[in-house]
């Protein structure tokens, strides 16, 4: 009798404590419900333009959702991302699919993530708009950039950080990003913009801008750490094509002091037109270097190529100063004439 006392208690147990779980479950359950709700919100228009105070509200909530330490809806649907399926937006942590992307940092205030992707033709506002947000936002870029050239690359000649500079921020790059996203298929802009390629190339730069710009004002803390690391992410794989930069452009005057004297001339010429690198904004220039003097007339000593005709003039001289033969010709010719 007493195993089936103990039998009946533990069979009256059973069903509470199942039922404990089944409202655990089904607490877990409507709270995942609504935070897929509120994220699917912070993107529908229809819903966000209806009212102001409920578009605050929805903000409010999508924030308190993101400070949360439970899981997000988001972070799954990142991990979905990463096996091929399609992320909604906005994602959370910054975190790379297989594709290498970096995941988006969130913006979170609701009107601006709105006003992101809606051409000022469309908007009903200024501020409806990013026609203001990618001002900042290209401002917020060309520091970061610049930034990430000086550390990447110590050293290096001013001009040589603007031209790396340049290939990071032009429209044409920040446009591949935005595509890489689907920004273009969230823009909201006049219809014939698709069909000029020029305009959307720039219109999908600004919205990229524009979208920078409103994670940094909506997380006055935070964003603008997370734009610096996204962007980062996304410049680092074409910084490493560029390999490495030659920190101090100095060849020119070591040759100039071994070879030169009164009446001597080195002369800088083109040896070919430059040519256009594909997809990195940038030319290749072809210089060669050339002595008059100490018995030799117009005198090929060396040739060279770089991004500037100031790079590849002193690739010249380098590749002069390694043909010791003819310089050490040249040097003794010097001393025999001069009596130094």
């Amino acid at each position: 009798m007493k195993t089936s006392h103990l039998s009946e208690r533990d069979q009256t147990a059973n069903p509470v404590g199942e039922n404990r779980h089944i409202n655990a479950s089904s607490s877990n359950s409507r709270l995942s419900l609504l935070k897929t709700l509120v994220e699917e919100a912070t993107s529908d228009l229809e819903i966000t333009e209806a009212e102001p105070k409920i578009a605050q509200a929805i903000s409010m909530l999508y924030s308190a959702f993101q400070d949360s330490h439970g899981p997000s809806v988001l972070e799954h649907e990142s991990r979905q991302a990463s096996q091929g399926a399609e992320p909604k937006f906005p994602t959370l942590k910054p975190q790379r699919d297989q594709s290498g992307m970096p995941s988006l940092p969130p913006i979170q205030d609701i009107l601006l993530q709105r006003a992101v992707f809606m051409h000022p033709a469309c908007g009903k506002s200024t501020d409806a708009s990013y026609d203001r947000l990618e001002v900042l936002g290209d401002a917020y870029i060309e520091l970061i950039a610049t930034k990430l050239v000086w550390e990447r690359f110590p050293g290096i000649p001013a001009g040589r950080i603007s031209q790396i500079r340049e290939g990071l921020v032009k429209n044409e790059t920040l446009a591949k990003f935005a595509e890489k996203y689907g920004f273009d298929h969230k823009a909201s802009v006049p219809a014939t913009y698709s069909d000029q390629p020029k305009r959307w190339v720039k219109t999908k730069g600004d919205i990229f801008e524009a979208y920078v710009a409103a994670v940094v004002l909506s997380d006055p803390q935070k964003g603008y750490g997370m734009v610096e690391e996204w962007l980062i992410g996304l410049w680092s794989p074409l910084l490493d094509k560029l390999g490495h930069q030659k920190a101090e452009l100095r060849s020119k005057e070591e040759l100039a002091k071994r070879v030169m004297g009164k009446g001597i001339k080195l002369e800088y010429l083109p040896e070919r037109d430059p040519i256009q690198i594909k997809g990195s904004g940038t030319q290749m220039f072809f210089i060669g270097v050339y002595l008059t003097g100490w018995g030799w007339e117009k005198t090929h000593l060396g040739s060279g190529q770089g991004s500037s005709k100031v790079e590849a003039g002193d690739e010249a001289a380098r590749a002069a100063l390694l043909n010791t033969s003819l310089i050490s010709q040249v040097i003794a010719a010097k001393k025999v004439m001069t009596g130094k």
